[in-house]
């Protein structure tokens, strides 16, 4: 028994049948895979966080330590180079160098709390 005609030629009832099985399939892989594509982005938001908030204290920290080599407040030259947004729960250490631990921005709320830091130590050239 034909059911359908493809280019000329007569379909067996199996295969139409079979084919019709399918017709869902599609949207179903497709919410599997944005599943995956959505978790791989936040996983990439959230490192392009933590890379923001470590470039950002090794800026403050260079810019602490170039301020206590001048004889300037290097706590206060650190928090100043942060950008707003990480200043406030910065934590600045002058002590041997000038070490700024930040707190890495949450993409996805609940996430733990994590700080990276960066240190600097300049010496005086002339000694």
């Amino acid at each position: 028994m034909c059911v359908w005609v493809w280019n000329g030629r007569a379909v067996p009832h199996q295969i139409v049948s079979s084919y019709r099985r399918e017709d869902g399939t599609a949207s179903v892989e497709l919410i599997g895979v944005l599943k995956i594509l959505l978790l791989a982005i936040l996983v990439a938001a959230q490192l392009s966080a933590a890379g923001y908030a470590l470039w950002s204290a090794g800026i403050a920290a260079r810019a602490g330590a170039r301020a206590g080599l001048v004889g300037r407040d290097a706590t206060k030259a650190a928090r100043a180079a942060l950008p707003g947004s990480l200043r406030d729960d910065a934590k600045v250490n002058d002590d041997h160098g000038v070490s700024v631990h930040v707190p890495v921005p949450r993409i996805v709320p609940g996430m733990p709390s994590l700080f990276v830091g960066a240190s600097t130590a300049l010496e005086s050239a002339g000694g």
